[in-house]
């Protein structure tokens, strides 16, 4: 099994190449790397020991945040390494001063988990949720690095619950502990025999908690907003766009802010809403930002704080790719729509059963619940004070993990 997992991990990289020839992405996981153990070398002497966190790209990396800020607030001398599988991660957070290094993770063969070991030699290793690297994971093994998975969940249909996933069973064994989000994912591993599990919950929920507590204003918002109530979609995609187009056509009292999941997507975008008075925050002005209905977000960064000017949050995804970060919305209290595809998103799940939430399939559905909390505020404000409560409930997976990972390692 491992050679087919080697023999896969070669072909996907070939394919990288071929796809660099005409994706600026795939350029970049490849330029990345270039000279990526000379670069590693030039840092680590061999003294330094740091905690390695590995994160897949940048959503995975604001769960891994909360854990390394708690590091560093409790071991000021603890060096920290992170590390990034995507582009997407990598390029956001190459400048993060937060962590002390930051590098992309050599591709998954034997020969780079033993080199990428030798030289970074690591006192322990965090993986963010779902990195199964098998050559890596049998490299700390053998070795007697200590390594956990945390905010990992799981799911029934994953090839480790399946008669062909035993191998891939031993290998998630060799695991010093897993801190997953949910009861469901700690029943599944002990079902198949692995027991290190504690369910300490999600770690994005200290995260956008800590974000919403900060003091902060957004000047540019506020002179969109006025006086209107504002609806916030976040990382969007062409059939969000298309579904709020419609929908802001039959909006009275409503300003709309529209932050797409790609910016180089924005003429796209601007083309979805023509006929609206529309305006790119890079192009904004006092001025234009009063006169306008629709805010286009063309730079990076910003949303999680705009959300806090929300009357009611749109997250993007659900109809393409898979639903986007909903936490950074809800944990300011206000009611959140997404499209169909959300039921591996656990939070999604929970509060669209909560009532907090709302999962549409059109235009229309989404305006009927709005009139609905226009003729009925007590309706809006319970569904406001659901969402909040929710995220103010699970805060607090940080300081379980870092607790459980430090007691085990002392």
């Amino acid at each position: 099994m491992l050679i087919l997992l080697s023999i896969g991990i070669i072909l996907y990289t070939i394919g990288i190449l071929i796809a660099s020839l005409f994706s600026k992405k795939a350029r970049l996981w490849i330029q990345g790397r270039k000279g990526q153990f000379d670069k590693l070398s030039s840092v680590f002497s061999g003294e330094e020991h740091p905690i390695w966190v590995h994160s897949a790209s940048l959503g995975e990396y604001e769960q891994a945040r909360p854990i390394i800020e708690k590091i560093k607030q409790n071991n000021p001398n603890i060096k920290i390494l992170a590390t990034f599988f995507s582009p997407s991660g990598y390029e956001i957070r190459k400048n993060d001063t937060l962590p002390d290094y930051v590098f992309y993770l050599p591709s998954d063969t034997k020969s780079h988990a033993r080199k990428f070991l030798q030289i970074v030699q690591p006192q322990m290793a965090i993986f963010v949720k779902y990195e199964f690297w098998y050559n890596y994971i049998c490299e700390l093994s053998d070795r007697n690095i200590p390594f956990y998975y945390v905010s990992a969940i799981f799911r029934p249909n994953q090839y480790f619950f399946k008669p062909y996933g035993k191998w891939f069973v031993r290998q998630l064994g060799k695991t010093s502990g897993f801190f997953v989000q949910n009861e469901e994912s700690k029943q599944l591993l002990n079902s198949i025999g692995i027991k290190q599990v504690e369910v300490c919950g999600d770690t994005r929920f200290d995260r956008v908690y800590a974000i919403a507590n900060q003091p902060y204003t957004l000047d540019f918002v506020q002179q969109f907003k006025q006086d209107r109530k504002l609806i916030v979609a976040g990382s969007t995609w062409g059939p969000d766009e298309s579904l709020l187009a419609e929908l802001f056509a039959h909006l009275n009292g409503y300003k709309l802010i529209v932050a797409p999941h790609e910016i180089t997507r924005k003429a796209e975008v601007m083309k979805t809403f023509d006929g609206f008075k529309t305006v790119f925050y890079t192009e904004s002005s006092e001025e234009n930002l009063k006169n306008a209905d629709i805010l286009i977000v063309d730079t990076i960064g910003v949303l999680s704080k705009i959300y806090k000017y929300s009357d009611i949050s749109y997250i993007g995804g659900a109809f393409k790719t898979g639903l986007h970060n909903i936490l950074e919305a809800a944990v300011f209290g206000v009611p959140l729509f997404f499209g169909p595809k959300y039921c591996k998103f656990n939070e999604a799940v929970m509060l669209v059963q909560k009532k907090g939430a709302f999962s549409i399939h059109s235009a229309e559905e989404m305006l009927d619940t709005l009139q609905q909390f226009d003729e009925n505020p007590d309706y809006y404000q319970e569904t406001c004070h659901i969402c909040q409560q929710y995220v103010h409930d699970n805060v607090g997976a940080c300081d379980r993990i870092c607790q459980r990972i430090f007691e085990q390692t002392k």
